[in-house]
């Protein structure tokens, strides 16, 4: 399949891979991978995948011109959209453009080094939908570049499989460099300004070194509850991502180990939990009683896998069971797995099958094999629902990704959704309801469809705005849920416009009818994602400048007026912190804002930066 063609450079946003290195990115901008990936410009956006086998009604299926319907609308993610997302050409917008990237470990200009969004293709038409107009594509998630593998996983290339490119990049959201203020590395010494209270090492507060993080806090100006370094890493950098937060306890990943933190105080719950080899895997999700899963390599050598799972408590850091994960026929490997928690079920994603277990206990429930005539299934959303993905006929002349809920208990296909040939799908923005972002990459368009309970398309998004979210990387496997900016409730799909002139928007569309309903800008000049609903209203975070603090916003969603009201002004003493992660992942729970890093560079000149919590 060929490469997106390059695009410019846009600021973090919508779908922006995490763990990308630290551009002059927004909230959750994606962190770097290990290695400094090729930057591969992102693909137009294509037409919005094929309607069900056997719609009601005569209509085209997906990629087919359609008639105004809205199937057939310009992708709204960079381009404008018509009648319907599928089909819609995308514009040239910063969402899912590539953005330059510094190479892993490297510091990178801008504390979150956004990259480019999502980058959603246009959508294809579904029967009876119009034809997009044409005009230059871009994708509206902005992600870090990365190279992701198709549904049959890398050891299919061998016989065919293919590999997909994203690329990203981050400068300010005016299209030039961020100052350099703001863009302070990790290399940077430890400074009054940026010392810590609180090591990572769970030590205390920091002893008698350390800088008090509040001296000068002005009046009105949020606290800093606490802050954690991290631990060190390889040269080459290593993963930090996973970070799960409940009434008690916040509990980081990063590289090798698990730290549990007082909410409150930052003072460590339990001892921190080391295992033999790096985590590679881990779920976002947690259980009913905060039960989590991690999986770590076998072992250090270029031929190990990442097939070693551990059940963790997040209230007193016990560790469960323990399994290997096997691999599976010829080619499926676990080399590298995703794990998916819904309900009471571990989900663990293979190259070309899902392997499912019970949390509690476990036990091997069933196998998500290969089905069909060559349908593998390829990747896994969990949460209240059991969202697959599979690539059937890869290399053929019938080839299509079919979209499928399971029943988490039994692996019971409930029913499955046929798209048309060239549509991939990337990511899920919520899967109850069930929110699905896919591109085609060879037509330039992408697709945002909305899906009713039994896996039918309910509407389409259509927008002519550039939308970015930030999602993580997709490297070999497709981290279905890897996305931050993006909230679903209230039947309204909640999504950051990219910044282009002056501030960015929050945009509130409808899932009924995938329209826009209101909008709302930045309060400042910063750019603003929505972190999630509270109370009736969406709590959303403004990010800091070179001389100002982030801010936490609250907006109202029901009524005519919108405008956000100040819930946390962080202190302008720390905005070098706040600003200054490589790579980061935000959270809101419980009055607090958790900022973390996703991504050690393993720079040894200076202690990273693991988390800082900000409160009242």
């Amino acid at each position: 399949m060929t490469q997106p063609p390059d695009q410019p450079p846009q600021p973090g946003g919508f779908g922006a891979p995490q763990d990308q290195p630290p551009q002059g990115g927004g909230f959750g901008a994606p962190q770097t991978p290990p290695q400094t990936p090729p930057q591969h410009p992102q693909m137009p956006p294509a037409q919005p995948p094929q309607a069900p086998p056997t719609p009601p009604g005569p209509q085209p299926g997906y990629g087919y011109p359609q008639q105004p319907g809205p199937y057939a609308q310009p992708g709204p993610y960079g381009r404008p959209q018509q009648p319907g997302p599928y089909t819609q050409p995308q514009q040239p917008g910063p969402y899912g453009q590539p953005q330059p990237q510094a190479p892993y470990g490297q510091p990178q200009p801008g504390p979150y080094g956004q990259q480019p969004g999502y980058g959603y293709p246009q959508q294809p038409q579904y029967p009876g939908a119009p034809v997009p107009p044409g005009g230059g594509s871009r994708n509206p998630f902005k992600g870090k570049p990365a190279m992701i593998i198709g549904a049959a996983v890398a050891a299919l290339l061998v016989i065919g499989g293919t590999v997909f490119a994203v690329t990203s990049g981050g400068d300010d959201d005016k299209g030039g460099k961020k100052k350099p203020v703001a863009q302070k590395s990790d290399d940077a010494k430890p400074t009054a300004t940026d010392a810590p209270v609180n090591p990572g090492d769970g030590e205390g507060d920091g002893g008698e070194e350390s800088t008090d993080l509040n001296e000068g806090r002005k009046p009105g100006e949020s606290k800093v509850l606490w802050y954690k370094e991290a631990p060190d890493a390889p040269g080459s950098g290593a993963d930090a991502n996973g970070m799960w937060i409940n009434d008690k306890t916040a509990v980081k990943a990063a590289y090798k180990q698990l730290f549990a933190y007082d909410v409150a105080d930052g003072k460590p719950t339990w001892e921190p939990i080391t295992f033999p080899q790096k985590i590679c895997a881990t779920t976002r999700q947690q259980s009913a009683d905060d039960k989590i899963v991690v999986a770590y390599m076998s072992g250090a050598s270029d031929n190990a896998k990442c097939n070693q799972l551990q059940q963790v408590d997040l209230n007193t850091g016990e560790q469960g069971w323990k399994a290997e994960v096997a691999d599976g026929a010829l080619f499926d490997s676990a080399i590298t797995v995703e794990l998916s928690l819904a309900g009471n079920t571990l989900m663990v994603g293979r190259s070309q099958s899902g392997v499912a277990y019970d949390v509690h206990s476990g036990k091997k429930l069933y196998e998500k094999k290969k089905y069909a005539d060559s349908c593998y299934p390829s990747a896994f959303a969990g949460g209240s629902r059991l969202i697959s993905v599979a690539s059937c006929d890869l290399g053929g002349a019938a080839e299509h990704e079919e979209l499928q809920e399971l029943d988490p208990k039994t692996g019971k296909v409930k029913w499955t959704f046929k798209y048309d040939k060239g549509y991939r799908v990337n990511r899920t923005l919520s899967v109850d309801p069930l929110v699905v972002y896919s591109e085609n990459e060879d037509k330039d368009t992408w697709n945002i469809s909305t899906f009713t309970p039994q896996g039918r398309i309910r509407s389409q998004v259509s927008t002519k705005e550039s939308i970015a979210p930030e999602c993580g990387w997709a490297i070999l496997q497709r981290d279905l849920t890897g996305c931050q900016g993006v909230v679903v409730g209230g039947d309204m799909l909640y999504l950051p416009t990219e910044a282009t002139s002056g501030a960015n928007e929050i945009l509130a569309i409808s899932l009924a009818t995938g329209k826009e309903k209101w909008r709302v800008k930045s309060p400042t000049e910063q750019t603003i994602l929505p972190l999630r609903l509270e109370g009736g209203k969406l709590v959303a975070y403004v990010e800091p400048s070179y001389d100002a603090g982030g801010q936490v916003v609250s907006i109202a969603t029901a009524g005519r007026t919108h405008t956000p009201v100040k819930v946390l002004q962080n202190p302008e003493g720390v905005s070098s912190i706040e600003n200054g992660f490589f790579s980061r992942d935000l959270k809101w729970a419980g009055g607090r804002l958790y900022l973390a890093t996703t991504r050690l560079t393993g720079n040894d000149e200076a202690k990273e930066k693991l988390m800082i919590v900000f409160g009242k």
